[in-house]
């Protein structure tokens, strides 16, 4: 393979992409001349990309309504992430508990490569998670209370690492904006053993936080339950169970 065809292979590899993108975009799926006109690539080359994703599996073709949508493949890619990611059957119980006693949407996540990730979630109609909180989110740290007890766990080096890669981007102006307040927040959460995060994400929304240690006493993952308001959980005690405070697993 030449130089150039390496080039043009990667080019396809990233459109097949983008089209995947497209096509999960609307719950209808899309048309090749949709598709095309989002991606602002030829009809042909659409074609030629639908024809290689529906022999894959990742697309299917319907035909009745001349649409593609994700194909069956798909499902299978969420499941062996959801499993890569991995979510011990302990913490399971624990955020159905912090859901069910918290009566608050209730939250896992671990550190998964340079990542900060969303393993679980446990919402309900009456007490929804927070969008766009659901499974694989992986954004903002510095701003949920999640992420402030995963970065405080870190040793200096990596959370530096880890900053330096992701930043501190505003999300509203409750959102901690610089290195030095960061670190401040995080030296309190380690003191108490709880994260709390007022409106620093998303405004109209709260979320407390607490580590998950193992038996050799590792932050291996963090839960969180979430609810309206700047008050949520101002009535909620460390000791209550499954709300705040060290977990064991």
């Amino acid at each position: 393979m030449g130089r150039n065809d390496a080039f043009t292979g990667m080019a396809s590899v990233q459109k097949a992409f983008a089209l995947l993108d497209v096509v999960a975009s609307d719950q209808r799926g899309q048309t090749a001349k949709e598709i095309a006109a989002s991606l602002d690539i030829p009809v042909p080359t659409v074609y030629r990309l639908l024809k290689t994703l529906v022999e894959s599996e990742h697309l299917v073709h319907l035909k009745d309504d001349s649409r593609y949508a994700l194909g069956y493949k798909v499902h299978a890619l969420d499941t062996s992430l959801r499993r890569q990611v991995g979510r011990p059957s302990a913490a399971a119980r624990l955020i159905l508990e912090l859901h069910s006693r918290g009566e608050a949407a209730a939250y896992y996540a671990v550190h998964r490569g340079d990542h900060i990730v969303v393993a679980h979630v446990v919402d309900s109609p009456a007490h929804r998670r927070i969008t766009p909180m659901g499974f694989g989110f992986n954004d903002a740290a510095h701003a949920t209370a999640f992420g402030k007890i995963l970065l405080a766990g870190m040793d200096p080096d990596r959370r530096r690492t880890y900053l330096a890669r992701h930043g501190l981007p505003s999300m509203t102006g409750h959102t901690l904006g610089t290195v030095e307040e960061l670190d401040e927040e995080l030296e309190r959460v380690r003191e108490d053993g709880i994260a709390k995060e007022r409106e620093e994400f998303i405004l109209g929304a709260s979320c407390l936080g607490a580590p998950v240690i193992n038996a050799a006493g590792q932050i291996v993952g963090s839960v969180a339950g979430s609810g309206p308001g700047k008050s949520s959980f101002h009535s909620v005690s460390p000791g209550q169970p499954g709300m705040a405070g060290t977990t064991r697993t």
